[in-house]
């Protein structure tokens, strides 16, 4: 029973962010008079990538702050070694506030990542997941996709909710499986607010 139940709750999980994200665009659309219906849409790749020159780092490694002037800025993060009794934990937060800095200024953001969270070195990860998440404040839309991910060993994603949702309720498995159709997957691609310096800078995306 506590194996079910954890499924059960990792199943919900799995549906909470993707909703709460659905929500909030729903509301920010209603202010600017749009058809909430319409705010929310499937993952997919932003119209840049194909422009992408992709900075991979490892480990607790620091991004150069030159990346500041990067536009579009394209940042591949390795997080598997957030553990306690290496250090990996300490060193993951040491990087961190490097990382989010040199975000500030692209108007073109895609951060790919590979996380695990774990107590020791070998022990089974508390969560994994890897993810994808980009902004484009030109066109005003950013995107987040989470694959594989697990809580405890045990895949949690809308996926998930896609299966165990089918066979009494399948238009609403097919309603769902836009936004994940793998174990552990998630993902959506929503508005985002007005950015006068953004929009000028236009251009620069395809």
């Amino acid at each position: 029973m506590s194996c079910l139940r954890l499924r059960v709750k990792a199943l919900m999980l799995s549906l909470a962010v993707p909703m709460a994200l659905m929500n909030a665009g729903s509301a920010h659309a209603a202010q600017l008079g749009a058809a909430p219906a319409l705010t929310v849409q499937p993952f997919t790749e932003p119209n840049f990538a194909a422009m992408c020159s992709w900075h991979e780092f490892g480990e607790g490694v620091r991004p150069p702050w030159w990346l500041l002037l990067v536009d579009p800025l394209c940042v591949e993060y390795s997080k598997r070694d957030i553990t306690i009794d290496d250090g990996g934990a300490l060193r993951f937060l040491a990087s961190e506030p490097d990382r989010f800095a040199v975000t500030l200024l692209t108007c073109h953001y895609y951060q790919k990542d590979h996380w695990s969270v774990q107590s020791t070195t070998g022990a089974t990860p508390w969560v994994t997941w890897d993810g994808q998440y980009w902004w484009d404040k030109a066109a005003q839309h950013a995107g987040a996709r989470l694959t594989n991910f697990r809580i405890g060993g045990h895949t949690a994603g809308i996926g998930d909710a896609v299966a165990a949702l089918r066979p009494a309720f399948p238009h609403l498995a097919d309603a769902l499986s836009d936004f994940g159709q793998a174990a552990g997957e998630s993902g959506l691609t929503t508005p985002l607010p007005y950015d006068l310096r953004c929009a000028l800078q236009g251009v620069n995306a395809p």
